[in-house]
């Protein structure tokens, strides 16, 4: 597997949905997505990690206790890094990773702090760029690398699949939306892009995924019962005599 720690200094990590083009309609579309999710999930605490977790608007979660988690000071309740969360193990019943992991020095160690404070059963929501997009191929470009959202790395949904595997986790839910460059400084609501979104959801620029966290007993439990055998194992040999 490819790592995915980075050598450079990670990317400037974005601090508001605006600094995006087509930012303020992206989380209005994340935000949809989640709102099918959010009366499911129960529980005592709800962390929100990174700035742009923090400004979505969860109020349709049932969890009340909700701890953002984020570098900018009026966002935040906590003031951490997201590769090592102040909290002790099986502390939260959900995480909220919102286009967290591209700006990430470690990604894969970002979720799996997350899989550490999550409570078993706990619910991991995470959103992120497609490679395979429009937006994705403008990384391309040289001229774009150095903003946002192309100054980050983006993870196709395989492989952030494939490091929600390797920690245990069960995927609940995948969705690409989002079809459009995130060129513009406008989102179009065009017949041309809304028949995109039905028609070509897979080269959506960005997707949502519900994973949640199982756990297997460290011991197999035994069976009380056990199988007897109505056989009797030992077979006596009857050898025959012939008598002249």
């Amino acid at each position: 597997m490819k790592p995915a720690l980075s050598r450079h200094t990670p990317a400037t990590i974005p601090a508001s949905w605006q600094q995006f083009a087509q930012g303020k309609a992206l989380a209005q579309q994340l935000e949809a997505q989640f709102n099918l999710w959010w009366p499911r999930i129960f529980g005592y605490h709800l962390l929100k990690v990174g700035n742009l977790s923090s400004a979505l608007d969860t109020s349709a979660c049932s969890i009340k206790h909700q701890i953002r988690l984020a570098t900018a000071p009026e966002l935040a309740t906590l003031i951490a890094d997201p590769d090592d969360l102040p909290l002790i193990e099986h502390a939260v019943d959900a995480v909220l990773l919102a286009h967290c992991l591209e700006y990430a020095q470690d990604p894969h160690h970002v979720i799996r702090e997350a899989h550490r404070v999550l409570m078993p059963d706990g619910y991991l929501l995470i959103s992120g760029f497609n490679p395979i997009s429009a937006c994705g191929l403008l990384k391309l470009w040289p001229g774009l690398q150095g903003r946002l959202p192309w100054s980050g790395r983006f993870f196709s949904m395989a492989r952030v699949t494939d490091w929600l595997h390797l920690l245990g986790f069960e995927i609940l839910y995948e969705q690409r939306l989002f079809c459009t460059s995130m060129l513009a400084d406008k989102h179009s609501q065009s017949a041309l892009r809304q028949w995109a979104d039905q028609h070509l959801h897979y080269f959506g620029a960005a997707y949502v995924m519900v994973a949640r966290k199982r756990t297997l007993p460290l011991t197999p439990i035994k069976p009380k019962w056990q199988l007897t055998n109505n056989f009797n194992p030992a077979v006596k040999g009857i050898s025959a005599r012939h008598q002249g």
